[in-house]
């Protein structure tokens, strides 16, 4: 049973803007954080921006200013608008849920549901 689903991935040049979009098909939606990660080739998966159940946001050091991420729980709708893209943020891009503490925002174990990601390249 699909729980979360990406959408949105490409490829862009530099500079360029980019929206991401991942669906829920939890019922439990709006009672839970959600969050994007990226996992680059090699590297280790990386946390992108978490909005929580109640509203606040938190930013990756290495996007913070660049992306933004919203929520609609009505729609059960997670957005990640990307701009000034850079080669670096080439990467899988996976949307993921879960009741997390907050010193575990970055931390990808304390998420129990994850989409099967989708695919962004930055480059000329």
């Amino acid at each position: 049973q699909v729980q979360l689903a990406e959408s949105g991935g490409g490829l862009v040049q530099p500079g360029g803007s980019l929206r991401l979009s991942c669906t829920s098909s939890q019922g439990t939606f709006g009672r839970r954080d959600v969050a994007w990660f990226r996992q680059g080739v090699g590297k280790d998966r990386e946390f992108v921006a978490q909005r929580r159940r109640d509203g606040h946001t938190y930013y990756g050091e290495a996007v913070k200013g660049r992306f933004i991420i919203s929520r609609d729980n009505t729609r059960r709708t997670i957005d990640l608008q990307m701009n000034n893209l850079k080669p670096e943020d080439t990467a899988v891009y996976y949307c993921a849920s879960g009741v997390v503490s907050l010193s575990r925002t970055r931390d990808a174990t304390g998420y129990d549901y994850w989409g099967p990601g989708t695919q962004v390249t930055v480059s000329s």
